[in-house]
């Protein structure tokens, strides 16, 4: 009895053009898909797929959406039985790639003039907008409005005794900032500030006029949008 097979075609197999290392090389990485970029990533595919074909599996299972793989589970992919190309080492490696290109983002951040709102929420939105827990972090200035550092204060639902002026003011003091931004996204993807965002903000701003740190604004960054309580006249 003779057996089926389906031909299965290599990345030695096809075309140079076809190729994504080449075609990195060639044209860009802006020119590859993300499934080909996926297949970079991860080098080899196996014996039923090519790596750029297990990079497609791998987007199928995330719906497309790239957000998925901020917060992707390596355990749960590597036993992902419709993921059969994906183990705990390419699963890392794919982690991998992610976590640099988030610090890359990081280190652009602290060459960034804020200008306004919405030059803050363009640095901080890829970070934050996916995050599963609220975090509070403050953007440290000096008196150019140039970011020296952004440092995290909280992670989890914002109280006031997670967000207390002591922790955020020493942080600036010690890195001789002239002002602040507050910022904090909402895993909900609604950036509508609650009575607590307002009431922490109230005291936050008053600390930073005593201490002669003023707080410029407060972002609460959402899923793709933002909300400013100063462009909102909230203080």
């Amino acid at each position: 009895m003779k057996v089926k097979t389906e031909y299965h075609i290599c990345i030695k197999e096809m075309s140079e053009d076809e190729r994504p290392q080449e075609k990195m090389i060639r044209y860009g990485a802006g020119s590859l898909s993300n499934a080909e970029l996926i297949g970079i990533i991860i080098r080899t595919g196996t014996r039923e797929a090519t790596s750029v074909e297990v990079g497609r599996q791998v987007l199928k299972y995330f719906e497309n959406d790239l957000s998925q793989f901020y917060h992707m589970d390596i355990l749960e992919l590597e036993r992902n039985k419709e993921l059969s190309g994906i183990g705990k080492v390419k699963a890392c490696q794919i982690k991998a790639a992610i976590e640099l290109g988030i610090r890359v983002n990081r280190k652009e951040i602290l060459e960034v003039k804020v200008t306004s709102p919405q030059s803050v929420a363009d640095l901080l939105m890829d970070e934050m907008q996916y995050l599963k827990q609220e975090c509070f972090k403050i953007l440290l200035l000096d008196t150019k409005n140039k970011v020296i550092k952004v440092e995290g204060i909280s992670l989890g639902i914002l109280n006031a005794s997670l967000v207390h002026p002591r922790e955020v003011f020493v942080k600036a003091i010690k890195q001789h900032s002239a002002a602040i931004i507050l910022a904090h996204n909402h895993p909900s993807g609604d950036p509508e500030p609650s009575s607590e965002d307002k009431n922490i903000t109230k005291r936050l701003v008053a600390a930073g006029e005593l201490l002669g740190i003023p707080v410029l604004d407060h972002i609460i960054i959402g899923r793709g949008t933002f909300m400013s309580f100063k462009q909102e006249k909230l203080f």
